[in-house]
């Protein structure tokens, strides 16, 4: 019989102290291992409408003030490639353990025939180089690509990936006689 520490483990708890000193066993189950394709594509618009208000709103001219609209716009393109692998039938594991690299999540996309314009290729690819979701979460000063590039990827991506997710929905419900 082995120790606590690693039957939690390999059950996929964790232990954890409480405010009042009590010990609580949560199961560490990764968040969103049960979300489906289109529980990812909503989610994925949810922040680009949540990126594009922002910018609405923020200032002109002030390069800092745009970080929380380039990361909520980051994190939704990452979402949309996700929602395509997933719809490509890309393992969840696997794409987790890209972390946030949207430049191998674009190449895996392209393989599996997301076809991006040249422009938005080169994007993706230079997102990734610059690690550009990493520097937007903690460096606002730093020199990025301009937001409104990253709207246009943002843009592109959200158009192509649902056009492919939704398209694909009827052609599984005949398939399984749910149509």
């Amino acid at each position: 019989m082995g120790d606590i520490d690693s039957d939690l483990h390999r059950a996929n708890l964790h232990q954890y102290v409480g405010n009042k000193g009590e010990v609580l066993v949560l199961d560490a189950a990764y968040p969103g291992d049960t979300a489906s394709v289109h529980d990812i594509l909503k989610l994925a618009s949810h922040y680009r409408t949540a990126a594009t208000l922002l910018g609405e709103c923020s200032p002109r001219g002030k390069p800092p003030s745009h970080a929380p609209r380039r990361f909520l716009a980051l994190h939704s393109i990452e979402l949309y490639l996700n929602a395509f692998l997933l719809a490509k039938g890309r393992d969840p594991k696997m794409i987790r353990g890209l972390q946030h690299d949207i430049g191998e999540r674009s190449r895996w996309a392209k393989e599996a025939g997301l076809i991006f314009r040249k422009r938005t290729e080169e994007h993706l690819a230079t997102l990734s180089s610059n690690r550009e979701y990493l520097v937007t979460r903690y460096d606002p000063a730093a020199t990025l690509s301009q937001v409104n590039r990253v709207m246009a990827t943002l843009e592109e991506l959200s158009q192509k990936v649902r056009k492919v997710v939704e398209g694909a929905a009827p052609l599984q419900q005949r398939a399984s006689g749910k149509g």
